[in-house]
């Protein structure tokens, strides 16, 4: 099978070496994530586009590399393509028609063909040929060439023919990792995902920070929305997820701080921790999910307020988002399900939440903050590559591995739905299908006296949560690696 890979329309237009630049990204974040399918995968590079090659032919499989790639950014469209040598231009339909008759029955079609190269023929000339042929060798219901249900879609590149079989959009934006990198403050709600997923999207290789506010229960879910976003879109780059602890900081605002100022000051130790922890790690930015005016904190006066504490510029994707928008961007790449099975827990809740802060009266209430607190949340921050969070947690409790599931045992299936349905799950002993998102919720209903292994493609999520399980010391949990 062969594929062709357009770029995302900005990067066209980037001065020669940018371009190159970009390019060579798209080309190794390309080949990170397909050699999970296929080893041998190969790619090759082309001035307006990248040609793919793999010798998988499993529907599945393929099905699922076209998946992969429609999640990397920086791509336009995915073009599934059959290649030919050229041929006399009045025999290019004898290899058109194999692959479109039946497509065409019924249905009104335009032919579309593009070229490069020096031909003795025009691109229109081709597409009255092929498109001639086509209506008079087919049960086609005619030529539409506004708007038809079908488009006959070939390129001719100098002496090589390449037929789209089949068009997939793709993400749009730039190459992961080939814009400078920034630190992502993340909650695992819906916003800070969103925001998070468009940084990564616009080719910002993004590090996840999360401010444990209390419970191991949050922090489990946020490291699942962080896992999903990076093995989704991250394209295997190296980044950090940093959990702060933050309890200490909640309980010292709650006994010396005014009610009403507690929301915008929060949000400052926050920024403060943040911009120590970027400091560090060379990074000039910080994200944020922040939209004005959604929240009591979010207004113009008092983010002007809390930024004053930061050195760095703090990104906020979703500023003029309405929730509605935010939260159907959350359903569309993956994320909504995740806020809404995410744990509760609301550490600081004032009463009457100022919405017009004043900076002198803020600051004159930190004079009251024992500031070694914040030090010391600081310096008690946890550093896990994203990768290794499962082996992290693995190491904290007894939670063991098996490829092969065991005889009496029942198997969860705790992938998303959508990956389920591409590649189900075939084996000897009974599967449930319980999401990762619902585990959580669900995980009261599971009989103690039975033995359950958790499944997932990559066995990332399902060790996470293996982990979190077997510390509840309810149950007996494993995960199954086959």
């Amino acid at each position: 099978m062969k594929f062709v890979v357009k770029f995302f329309s900005e990067i066209t237009i980037k001065s020669r070496p940018v371009r190159k630049r970009l390019v060579a990204k798209l080309h190794s974040n390309l080949n990170a994530v397909l050699r999970e399918y296929d080893p041998e995968v190969q790619i090759k590079h082309g001035w307006d586009k990248l040609q793919i090659h793999t010798a998988v032919e499993d529907a599945g499989l393929l099905a699922a590399m076209i998946e992969a790639m429609r999640n990397v950014a920086g791509i336009s469209y995915i073009l599934e393509v059959a290649e030919f040598a050229l041929p006399e231009k009045d025999q290019i339909v004898e290899l058109v028609l194999p692959i479109y008759a039946e497509r065409l029955a019924g249905k009104t079609f335009a032919v579309r063909c593009k070229r490069n190269g020096d031909h003795s023929f025009k691109s229109v000339e081709v597409e009255r040929e092929v498109g001639g042929a086509l209506l008079a060798r087919t049960e086609a219901a005619g030529v539409k060439l506004k708007a038809p249900d079908v488009q006959v879609e070939m390129e001719i590149s100098r002496n090589t023919l390449f037929v789209i079989v089949q068009r997939h959009r793709g993400l749009g934006g730039f190459p992961v990792a080939s814009v400078d990198p920034v630190l992502s403050l993340i909650s695992g709600g819906f916003d800070s995902p969103v925001a998070t997923y468009l940084t990564m999207k616009r080719g910002m290789r993004s590090h996840f920070l999360f401010f444990n506010l209390g419970g191991r229960d949050h922090e489990v879910g946020v490291k699942e929305v962080a896992l999903y976003l990076w093995q989704k879109y991250g394209c295997h780059q190296r980044v950090l997820f940093i959990s702060v602890p933050f309890e200490e900081v909640v309980a010292e605002l709650l006994t010396r701080v005014e009610d009403s100022q507690m929301g915008v000051i929060l949000k400052r130790m926050m920024l403060r921790v943040a911009n120590e922890i970027a400091a560090e790690l060379e990074i000039d930015a910080l994200v944020t999910g922040e939209a004005v005016a959604q929240v009591s904190s979010q207004t113009l006066r008092n983010l002007s307020v809390i930024d004053e504490v930061s050195e760095r510029l703090v990104l906020r994707p979703l500023v003029a988002s309405d929730k509605g928008d935010i939260v159907r961007l959350a359903d569309e790449i993956g994320t909504g399900e995740f806020a809404a099975n995410m744990p509760e827990y609301c550490g600081v809740i004032s009463v009457n939440p100022t919405t017009k802060a004043r900076l002198g009266r803020i600051r004159a209430q930190e004079e009251r903050f024992d500031m070694a607190i914040l030090e010391r949340a600081a310096a008690n921050a946890t550093r896990t590559r994203i990768d290794r969070l499962a082996d992290e947690d693995l190491e904290r409790s007894d939670v063991e591995v098996l490829s092969v599931p065991l005889a009496e045992s029942v198997i969860i299936d705790i992938r998303h739905p959508d990956e389920e349905e591409l590649a189900p799950l075939d084996v000897h002993v009974p599967v449930e299908k319980i999401p990762f998102y619902e585990l959580h919720s669900k995980g009261d209903t599971l009989d103690s006296a039975k033995t359950y292994m958790l499944y997932c493609g990559k066995g990332v999520m399902s060790r996470l949560h293996a982990s979190h399980l077997v510390e509840s010391g309810r149950l007996n949990v494993k995960v199954y690696a086959p």
